[in-house]
């Protein structure tokens, strides 16, 4: 069967390509970049999901449809979440029905439950996102949903908790530096809230067992493993041998603070972060254990991993991953003076 991994070139589009090429299959990839890396069997197709034309001519032949091209909440893109998240998603899944495809597997994000208060989340949990990322994540779900079911096609929606692993930098870079450098760290409030991560390998696994399946349906994925925010980041600290110490600011004060400076452009930290980062978010994984999945990553575990990654690659930065924002070294802004003052 032949793949179509739109936003392929991105860290998750990137890690489904693998497993689909590990397992035989045929690979297109569909982004508006292409990384030199690409595996010599993998076709390209240079597609903006806003291009209809383009969009048409990448999923000619095509079986499968994985639509992960998507602007997250560190691009901070204000009315292009719209245009890019909703309205491509819109084209990607009309024009997959055009050509026949067979299965539509969606990747959103569990920004759109917001920051609810039923704890843990479960498939009847209502959305609702609280910011312009979460809302064009819901909308676009809604979108594809109409199109699939109107023309037939099988739907997979899979709504991933914060993605951890090898080469996830982001938001993550500044966190993990601080650490290494014995700068104090900071939470929202106490931290003394259940917050669940989840690997980006387990992601993979619960991914193809569902993908698989060929039955239409819903997943939350995130670790049977976890902590509150505060112990994850003490047992990094301790991991690494660092003198940081977790900190704790007001809430109200700082959630302002930081709404301010975003609209300053002088924080890195986009709303999806300083408006749900201090609440308690984890997913019930009853429906996708019974896929027969198993995460093998703890919270702990997931942390280590990827702060030794960071640690590896902290002198031998990828120039080309300042083109995917998850895999990218992120810019401190202002937040470096509070390092300094750390």
């Amino acid at each position: 069967m032949l793949h179509l991994v739109t936003g392929g070139s991105g860290f998750l589009g990137r890690l489904i390509r693998r497993e689909l090429l590990a397992r035989g299959e045929y690979v297109r990839v569909a982004d508006v970049w292409e990384e030199p890396e690409r595996h010599p069997e993998t076709e390209f197709s240079f597609c903006d999901v806003r291009d209809r034309q383009a969009v048409r001519a990448a999923m000619r032949g095509v079986d499968v449809v994985h639509h992960n091209a998507a602007l997250v909440p560190l691009s901070k893109s204000g009315k292009a979440f719209w245009e890019v998240n909703v309205e491509g998603s819109r084209i990607a899944a009309e024009e997959a029905a055009r050509a026949g495809v067979r299965s539509f597997i969606h990747m959103s994000s569990s920004a759109v439950y917001g920051a609810a208060k039923e704890q843990p989340i479960t498939l009847s949990t209502p959305t609702c996102p609280v910011e312009a990322y979460g809302r064009s994540k819901l909308a676009s779900e809604l979108a594809v949903r109409e199109i699939c079911n109107r023309f037939g096609v099988q739907l997979i929606i899979i709504r991933p908790r914060t993605i951890l692993g090898p080469g996830r930098l982001g938001i993550f870079q500044i966190l993990f530096k601080w650490i290494s450098c014995h700068t104090n760290v900071y939470v929202i409030g106490s931290g003394n809230v259940p917050f669940q991560f989840v690997h980006a390998r387990d992601l993979m696994d619960a991914y193809m067992l569902a993908a698989a399946r060929s039955q239409a349906g819903t997943y939350n994925v995130g670790t049977d493993r976890y902590g509150t925010m505060r112990q994850a980041l003490e047992n990094l600290i301790g991991y690494a041998n660092s003198r940081s110490k977790v900190l704790s600011l007001p809430k109200a004060l700082t959630i302002r603070t930081l709404q301010i400076l975003d609209l300053l452009r002088l924080s890195p930290l986009a709303p999806y972060h300083y408006l749900t980062y201090h609440k308690p978010f984890c997913f019930d994984i009853r429906h996708v254990l019974q896929l027969g999945w198993a995460p093998r990553y703890s919270n702990d575990e997931m942390l280590r991993e990827t702060y030794d990654s960071f640690l590896g690659e902290a002198d031998n930065a990828d120039p080309v991953s300042t083109l995917s924002p998850h895999r990218k070294r992120v810019n401190e802004s202002i937040l470096w003076l509070l390092r300094k003052l750390s």
